[in-house]
């Protein structure tokens, strides 16, 4: 098979993506990935064919223009109108939905994905695809596969509060009299869909499957999809293990990481990380803290008990660790929990909140809002994880949960199969020859 993967140029969205395309290939299966021409170098960093298509849009430029640019964004969370995942039904609007949709198709949407929809329409129709893999909010992806008949699918890595509250949508849409059921959506995707021959399906949504890494205990669903589940495989791009994380330590080591997101893009972290590092200094126990070089200059003092760094690979450094700090980041979270251990989140936007609540109820940690949490907060919740049994052991169960989905060589076939069942082979095959 000839498989196309696409997203839009975010770092930690592909390298969550990378590993099943790594197993696609060794499989011995047509690999690509197309995405903005500035992201060229991290997809062929990571041993994979890049296509560069469209321009480039820095879509995290008009973010720190405007930290509101993408809905509610100063009570953190979820943004507009996604955030009814995690809303009682009664409490979920249609005005609500359709206004949010219609702000969200113009200022997020349509940002992230028009720069990309021609050029990969293009690419797909001269090289035939016959499965397009999408990062969920990357619409060029399901618009190309329409295209050209392919099968195509989103990969989740992540609460699925775009197919939740697209669930919730259609069922209000259904009780509006006809001649106000507005649908931004479909009118956005509708119009592609029309120029490149078909017409708007609910699929260029929310793809004809769903390839999902989230777990169930930690997941938000849409009763009408279908989910293919996925064990996250830690990657975080090209590294070298350093001589001293060889070995566990003496002591009991915690991990202190943040993300790469934030940082990476120019902002800061949500999380005074000074005053943790001093409220825990007299533990005794070894932190290491990988703080990106543009937040390190903030720290005053270092305690002797404190190592700071400004990247390790994850997984190693986690497998010598007995509790991990973080901020619940779906790769890091993911990461902790593959390797069984207690983690104390600090989550703010986006899904973080969401999965980071999932983690408290499997029992494998705790969370704060990082806005309000102290250093001494941090400090106790820390001091519970270390010496209470049940955290342990609810983060052995949250691995156990993990490790039951399966790993990218094991999804191969089942992909096999559901693109067989899904792709318009009539359509897809013309032009092959």
């Amino acid at each position: 098979m000839r498989i196309l993967f696409t997203a839009y140029p975010e770092r930690t969205h592909f390298l969550l993506m990378a590993p099943l395309a790594w197993a696609l290939r060794t499989a011995g299966h047509e690999v690509r990935f197309a995405s903005q021409p500035k992201f060229t170098e991290e997809i062929t960093r990571a041993g994979l064919t890049a296509v560069p298509v469209g321009r480039d849009r820095d879509l995290w430029q008009l973010l720190a223009r405007d930290p509101s640019w993408l809905g509610e964004t100063e009570r953190g969370g979820m943004p507009m109108p996604y955030d009814v995942a995690d809303r009682p039904h009664d409490e979920i609007t249609w005005e609500y939905l359709s206004q949010g949709y219609a702000t969200q198709v113009e200022r997020w949407h349509k940002t992230s994905n028009v720069p990309m929809v021609g050029d990969l329409v293009e690419f797909a129709r001269q090289w035939r695809p016959d499965l397009v893999i999408w990062e969920p909010l990357t619409y060029a992806g399901a618009i190309a596969a329409e295209a050209v008949g392919a099968a195509h699918a989103r990969l989740l890595f992540g609460i699925d509060m775009y197919g939740v509250a697209r669930e919730h949508f259609l069922r209000l849409k259904a009780e509006r009299p006809e001649a106000e059921r507005v649908d931004p959506m479909a009118d956005w995707l509708g119009g592609y869909a029309r120029k490149y021959g078909t017409e708007f399906r609910e699929e260029l949504v929310t793809g004809q499957f769903t390839v999902d890494l989230v777990p169930e205990c930690l997941q938000r669903r849409a009763a009408g999809l279908t989910y293919v589940p996925l064990r996250c495989t830690p990657y975080g791009g090209p590294a070298v293990v350093p001589p001293w994380l060889r070995a566990r330590p003496e002591r009991p080591r915690v991990a202190l990481t943040l993300g790469l997101s934030t940082t990476g893009h120019g902002g800061e972290y949500n999380v005074g990380v000074q005053d943790i590092l001093d409220a825990v200094a007299d533990l005794d126990i070894e932190l290491v803290a990988t703080i990106a070089e543009s937040e390190q200059h903030k720290l005053t003092r270092v305690p002797a008990n404190t190592r700071v760094e400004s990247f390790l690979p994850l997984d190693a450094l986690a497998a010598t660790c007995d509790a991990v700090i973080h901020h619940a980041g779906f790769g890091t979270l993911a990461t902790t929990a593959l390797r069984g251990l207690p983690q104390l989140t600090l989550p703010w936007d986006n899904d973080g909140p969401a999965l980071a609540e999932g983690v408290v109820a499997t029992g494998a940690g705790l969370m704060m809002n990082p806005k309000r949490a102290t250093g001494r907060d941090v400090r106790e919740g820390l001091l519970r994880l270390l010496s209470e049994p049940g955290f342990r052991a609810g983060a052995a169960e949250l691995r156990t949960r993990m490790l039951a989905q399966p790993a990218p060589n094991d999804l191969v076939p089942v992909l096999e199969r559901l693109v067989a069942e899904h792709r318009d082979g009539s359509t897809a095959a013309k032009g092959r020859g």
